[in-house]
């Protein structure tokens, strides 16, 4: 048994979220190389040296550079603003380090390129994390569609609705820059639930779409004065797929009274699924196959060990697991790809195909026109789903 050496560039809440998914993976799945927290790295000297403290890492970094140049280290986990994935996945790449970065991938589809050529010329681990994908109730929905519980699919709508933007005087934050977060809502809320749609049904042919950005200046969190907010409050958009399918899709930060409210609806010709993440646990079914004096949604409740995935590693049925496990099931997805060198998903494919929806959508708000998903087969080996 040997360990992964785990260098994390970033300590704030996706920081916090990844240390805990590590030291979980140790305790909880037992994996066969454990995680070694060595290193954690931020800016800010003062606060990265608390939070090495605070999360039990061995050292701290104020440079990035530092962490990859080390030879004590295995993995780069990359927890920072969007603008900076690329460089430092590309230079963790080229050093021969494993890579998972938070979502969304790159700032562009360019971008996105250029970091999957790198991992798959060195041959190393890379994984986005796309932390829905490990919650057991999509895991749930994922097996039932394979296996046709729900027919031919038909209908996908999918939003993801916040509200921490609606009150006006909210401050300006780094997300409402375009040069750092790349896009608003759309990159980080449409970005999720475009990913879990073409884990569950498939990929996306055309898509049109159209934003709104409702307030255009945010006053400074200091007093002096307001910022040009630069990205989109809102996008929504319309989409074609592969299979067939249609979908509708919406991503805002101004839904007042909805926290966190990721929900997707898949709708066949035999029965219907319905997920939404506030009741994390639960997955609602429906199915033409019942007697129909007998029809009706069920809701499954996902905590069986053996029968729902992830859940042997946790409590008795009915105990409720929640956010920061599904960090843990990927940590501990990936801690076995790298001990057994084999892939893992979502990868950095994964992550391109997802931001060619994004840019597609794009796209076709400035052409006003529906608008076709880029699809090119020249970076890296397209796998069968």
């Amino acid at each position: 048994m040997g360990y992964i050496r785990v260098g994390l560039i970033g300590y704030k809440f996706m920081g916090k979220a990844h240390t805990q998914a590590y030291k979980n993976t140790n305790f909880y799945f037992e994996p066969q190389d454990p995680f070694q927290l060595k290193v954690i790295c931020g800016r800010n000297e003062e606060s990265v040296k608390e939070a090495a403290f605070t999360y039990g890492w061995e050292s701290y970094e104020t440079d990035w550079r530092s962490v990859i140049e080390r030879d004590d280290i295995d993995l780069i986990d990359i927890g920072t603003p969007s603008n900076t994935h690329k460089d430092i996945a590309i230079a963790a790449a080229k050093a021969g380090k494993h890579v998972l970065t938070e979502k969304p991938m790159a700032l562009s589809v360019r971008d996105a390129k250029e970091m999957l050529k790198a991992v798959t010329d060195t041959g190393v681990q890379h994984m986005v994390s796309f932390n829905y994908r490990r919650v057991p109730a999509i895991a749930l929905a994922k097996r039932m569609i394979s296996e046709g519980r729900i027919g031919r699919v038909y209908h996908i709508r999918a939003h993801y609705l916040q509200d921490w933007l609606a009150n006006p005087q909210s401050p300006f934050a780094w997300r409402l820059d375009k040069n750092i977060a790349g896009s608003g809502a759309h990159g980080d809320l449409n970005a999720h639930i475009v990913d879990l749609t073409r884990h569950l049904v498939g990929e996306f042919d055309e898509v049109v779409g159209m934003s709104e950005t409702f307030v255009k200046e945010r006053p400074i969190d200091n007093g002096e004065g307001k910022r040009d907010v630069t990205v989109d409050d809102t996008t929504l958009f319309l989409a074609r797929f592969d299979n067939g399918a249609v979908g509708n899709f919406e991503a805002t930060r101004y839904a007042t009274g909805r926290k966190n409210h990721e929900y997707i609806e898949i709708n066949g010709s035999m029965g219907s699924i319905v997920f939404n993440f506030e009741r994390m646990n639960e997955l609602q079914f429906f199915s033409k196959e019942d007697d129909h004096h007998l029809q009706g949604y069920r809701n499954i409740l996902v905590t069986e060990p053996e029968a729902h995935e992830y859940m042997n590693a946790w409590w008795p049925p009915g105990h409720l697991i929640g956010y920061e496990h599904a960090f843990t099931h990927q940590a501990s997805d990936f801690a076995r790809a790298i001990s057994q060198q084999q892939p893992v998903y979502p990868n950095f494919e994964d992550g391109l195909r997802c931001q060619q929806v994004l840019e597609a959508v794009d796209h076709s708000i400035l052409s006003r026109t529906w608008e076709k998903v880029e699809k090119s087969n020249d970076v890296g080996r397209t796998r069968e789903r």
